[in-house]
C-alpha cells in the first residue's frame, strides 16, 4: 500500500504539529471488488478504484493506515460522479473507517474532484479504511485525503499534480534506473511481436505493459481477435495470435494464456507487467530514457538504452520526447490521395478530427432461473430504446468533437451507459427473464489515435499500386474499412 505522511505546521495560540496522511486507492492491500483503472492517468492524474460490478455491488475494498497522532481528522475523498443529471448517481459509495461507516454517500459531484466524507476521531496508531460499494455501476475512488486542515485540496489538475508532489516529497527522478538494448512500450500485439524478434536477436529487452495481460485490444480483458495474413513473421505472430474466439468470447482466455507463456518463455524479456510508462526525454534527438510507475504501489523506475519502440496506441513516448505527430484526417492535397469514387470519406477537401472510433464489448448468458437487473434511467439518454443481449466490435463510439485520448474516460463511460441501457431493455422482453451480464470490459479497445510521423508515410497511393517495402513485417489483404461518426437520428 502507498502511504504518504505529511508533516506541516499549524497556527493556533502555540506552534502545533499534525500529521495528514494521504493514501492513493489503487494502493488498498486488499481491493475486494475494486479493480484498479490506470487507463486515464494522463487525463485526471492517478490510477484509481473502480467498483465494475455490471449493476451488483463490489465486495469492500480494505487497508490499513498509521496515524502518528491522535486527533480529530476531516476526511476529503477524490472521486466523481461520472453521469451527473436529473437521477441519483450511478457511482455512488461510503467509506468505512475502522468499522464506522461514515454517513457522507460519495460519487456526487460531477467531474474529479474533492468529496468530504466526513470528520473521524483518531484515538490510536492503527487504523482500517474500507470502500463501500452502493450500485456496482462503475464508482470510481482516486485517493483518500486525512487532514486536521480546513482547507480542501486543491482540484485543477495542474495544482493538483504541483499539490501531489509537495505531499509526497517524491524525487524528481525514480530512485531506480535499469539499462537495456531496447525498451518496448505497450505489450499490445505489435509490442509483443517486436519484444521477441529482438529477444531472438540477443538483445536484452524490457517489456513495459500497464495491465496485468499481455495483447492489447486482443487480450482476455478487452477480446477483439486478430484476423489477416501472418506475412514475413507468420511463426512469431502464431505465437500471439487469437485462434480460439469470436469478439468478446470468453476463449479468448486460452489465446491469453499461450500468448503470455510464450512471451515468458524468452529469457532475455523482462516483462514489467502492471507499469505504465509517464515520461520520456530526448537529448539531441534522440530518446535516453522513460519513466515508468507501478500502477498500484507508486513505485518508479528509470529505463535506459540506446532503442525504444512506441507500441503505447496512442503514441506517448514519442509524444513526450517532442516526436511530430498528427491526429484526425489529412486534406486530399497534402500527400495526394485522391479516390473520387469514394468522395469525401476518402478525399477531404479540408483537414479534420475525425477518427474512428473505440469499442467496449460486452455478453450476457441464460442462466438457470429469472434474474433481475436494476433500472438505469441515467443510461437511457445514450440507449433510448435499443435493446441487446451482448456487444460485438460494432459498439464504437466516436465524436467528432471528442479526442480519442484526452476524451477517453468520457468516451468508455458513454459506452457503459449504452451497454447497461440497451440491456435493462433487453431484460424487459418475456425471452431475457434468464438473461444476465457475464462480462462487460472496462477497458477502452481503440481503434485510431495519435500518429507519429515517421521519416516515410506510407499513403493511399501505395495501397493502391501494391508498393513494397523491404523491411516489411506483416501485411493486410483484407479490405480497408473506415467508419467515422454518424448522426442517429
Amino acid at each position: 500500500m502507498k502511504l504518504i505522511v505529511l508533516t506541516f505546521s499549524l497556527l493556533c495560540i502555540n506552534l502545533a504539529v499534525s500529521q495528514d496522511l494521504l493514501i492513493e486507492a489503487e494502493g488498498f492491500e486488499d481491493k475486494g471488488g475494486w479493480v484498479v483503472d490506470p487507463q486515464f492517468v494522463e487525463q485526471m492524474g492517478s490510477p484509481y478504484l473502480l467498483a465494475h460490478g455490471m449493476g451488483v455491488p463490489v465486495e469492500n475494498a480494505k487497508t490499513r493506515v498509521i496515524f502518528n497522532q491522535d486527533g480529530e481528522y476531516k476526511v476529503w475523498v477524490r472521486t466523481k460522479n461520472w453521469v451527473p443529471g436529473n437521477w441519483e448517481p450511478p457511482g455512488k459509495f461510503q467509506l468505512k473507517i475502522n468499522d464506522k461507516l461514515l454517513q457522507s454517500t460519495l460519487g456526487q459531484r460531477s467531474g474529479w474532484g474533492w468529496e468530504l466524507a466526513g470528520t473521524v476521531a483518531i484515538k490510536k496508531k492503527r487504523n482500517s479504511v474500507e470502500l463501500v460499494d452502493l450500485t456496482g455501476f462503475n464508482g470510481r475512488v482516486d485517493a483518500i485525503y486525512f487532514t486536521t486542515s480546513d482547507a480542501e485540496p486543491p482540484s485543477s489538475m495542474k495544482k493538483l499534480a504541483t499539490w501531489r508532489k509537495t505531499v509526497t516529497q517524491e524525487p524528481l527522478a525514480p530512485k531506480s534506473t535499469k539499462k537495456f538494448d531496447l525498451v518496448v512500450v505497450g505489450g499490445g500485439i505489435a509490442g509483443c511481436a517486436a519484444s521477441i524478434a529482438a529477444a531472438e536477436q540477443g538483445l536484452n529487452v524490457a517489456l513495459i505493459h500497464d495491465r496485468p495481460v499481455l495483447g492489447g485490444n486482443a487480450s482476455s480483458e478487452i477480446r477483439v481477435h486478430t484476423l489477416g495474413i501472418y506475412g514475413h513473421f507468420e511463426r512469431i505472430l502464431k505465437k500471439l495470435d487469437t485462434e480460439h474466439y469470436p469478439n468478446g468470447s470468453p476463449e479468448a482466455y486460452k489465446d491469453q494464456e499461450k500468448r503470455d507463456n510464450n512471451v515468458k518463455s524468452y529469457k532475455n524479456i523482462s516483462l514489467f507487467l502492471n507499469w505504465r510508462a509517464y515520461d520520456a526525454k530526448a537529448i539531441d534527438n534522440r530518446i535516453n530514457y522513460v519513466d515508468a510507475r507501478q500502477t498500484a504501489s507508486g513505485e518508479r523506475i528509470r529505463f535506459e538504452a540506446p532503442l525504444f519502440i512506441d507500441s503505447t496506441g496512442d503514441g506517448w513516448i514519442g509524444y513526450w520526447a517532442g516526436a511530430e505527430f498528427t491526429y484526425g484526417r489529412e486534406s486530399v492535397d497534402k500527400y495526394g490521395e485522391h479516390w473520387d469514387e469514394h468522395g469525401e470519406l476518402w478525399s477531404p477537401k479540408q483537414p479534420d478530427n475525425a477518427v474512428m472510433g473505440s469499442s467496449v464489448l460486452w455478453r450476457s448468458y441464460e442462466a438457470a432461473g429469472s434474474e433481475n437487473f436494476p433500472e438505469v434511467p441515467w443510461a437511457m439518454p445514450v440507449a433510448r430504446d435499443y435493446a441487446k443481449v451482448k456487444g460485438e466490435w460494432q459498439w464504437e463510439f466516436s465524436r467528432n468533437d471528442l479526442n480519442q485520448i484526452d476524451d477517453a474516460e468520457e468516451i468508455r463511460d458513454h459506452m457503459l451507459r449504452a451497454i447497461y441501457g440497451s440491456f435493462a431493455n433487453a431484460k424487459k422482453q418475456p425471452e431475457n427473464a434468464n438473461r444476465k451480464l457475464e462480462w462487460v470490459s472496462y477497458l477502452v479497445g481503440k481503434r485510431e489515435s495519435r500518429r507519429l510521423v515517421g521519416d516515410y508515410i506510407f499513403t493511399l497511393n501505395d495501397a493502391k499500386s501494391g508498393e513494397k517495402f523491404h523491411d516489411a513485417v506483416v501485411m493486410e489483404t483484407r479490405e480497408v474499412d473506415v467508419h467515422y461518426q454518424t448522426v442517429l437520428e
